[in-house]
């Protein structure tokens, strides 16, 4: 499902006839957010002007501009990037009867400053001809001595690790979540190291035999032109792990956006978001990201439906914004670099 092309100003050359506009900061590249920028444009008649860039620059931005940012919506990726932006203040709280009923409340901010758009799963990855999926079940059985020698991560200063371990220390406490990076870091093939595709890619070569990674970087190499990215994906597969009954699920978290605290066209900014929440824009978000859509019923993109029915964790995703400190505190002790 798609939208009609981007035009390549946003439709600034309708801006006279526009009902006003609003500024739109993004961590996702414009290819990847742009094009139901604009048919939210032309179906409500408000300019839309964007700004793409990485995550952490632009809430260095934000904070650095202040009261004089010229932006009223921020859109970036994690929970715990999004809960940094709420403690550094430049959110603000956005009261929303459609999101309130489109959006699980897990997936937004407890007090309303953010809001879920796309959710992806950090789960568990191995090489078949190397691992049995009988043999794998939870994330905490990765400190097992089984696995010594075998796994392969990225660094703690990762903010996908750390909240993934922030999820861990909601569920299981400080104790058992100390022990578990212990006996993580005590199983590594090497020390942590790359991005989640390259990951992938190691356990593809043989490396190593299981890692953690996003479910979007899986399914965009699925989908990429390059016979090599194909091959890494044809060669590793995903387990969901925690699904057992009584298991808590696979751990989630989303991209999202919330209203800055700066904004002056607050109300064209909602109308976005709730836009971003309908069943034709979660779709097409869903499918272009290789991410789950966040409103129930709406279609799940057909690169990832062979990747299965699983159970998500449903902790407020609050949570890991919360417990952040803690959790980089307990990867420290444990030797995660």
């Amino acid at each position: 499902m798609g939208f009609a092309a981007l035009a390549s100003s946003l439709l600034l050359a309708n801006h006279a006839q526009a009902q006003g506009e609003v500024n739109i900061y993004s961590a996702r590249k414009q290819a990847l957010i742009a094009p139901a920028l604009d048919a939210f444009s032309e179906q409500h008649d408000v300019v839309v002007n964007l700004i793409t860039g990485s995550a952490d620059a632009l809430l260095s931005r934000l904070r650095a501009e202040g009261s004089a940012s010229p932006a009223d919506l921020f859109i970036t990726v994690d929970a715990g990037r999004l809960y940094r932006a709420k403690a550094a203040g430049v959110l603000q709280p956005l009261e929303s009867d459609v999101l309130a009923a489109n959006i699980p409340s897990h997936l937004q901010d407890a007090d309303k400053y953010w809001f879920g758009l796309s959710q992806r799963g950090r789960v568990i990855f191995y090489n078949p001809e190397t691992v049995s999926p009988s043999e794998l079940s939870t994330y905490e059985d990765l400190a097992d001595p089984k696995w010594q020698g075998r796994i392969c991560v990225r660094s703690s200063a990762n903010i996908y690790n750390q909240s993934l371990v922030a999820s861990m220390l909601e569920a299981s406490g400080r104790e058992k979540t100390q022990l578990w990076i212990n006996g993580l870091v005590s199983n590594l093939a090497r020390p942590p190291f790359g991005g989640d595709v390259d990951l992938l890619k190691a356990v593809a070569a043989g490396v190593c035999d299981v890692t953690l990674a996003n479910t979007y970087y899986y399914g965009r190499l699925g989908q990429s032109a390059n016979p090599d990215d194909r091959k890494v994906y044809e060669s590793v597969k995903l387990f969901w792990p925690n699904q057992a009954d009584g298991e808590r699920g696979a751990h989630m978290n989303v991209s999202g956006a919330g209203i800055t605290a700066a904004a002056t066209n607050i109300e064209n900014a909602k109308l976005v978001i709730e836009f971003l929440t309908n069943h034709e824009s979660q779709a097409w978000y869903a499918d272009v990201n290789n991410e789950y859509p966040v409103v129930e019923g709406a279609q799940v993109p057909k690169m990832l439906q062979p990747f299965g029915e699983f159970r998500a964790d449903t902790l407020s995703l609050s949570k890991l914004g919360e417990n952040n400190r803690k959790a980089v505190e307990l990867m420290d002790i444990g030797g995660w670099k």
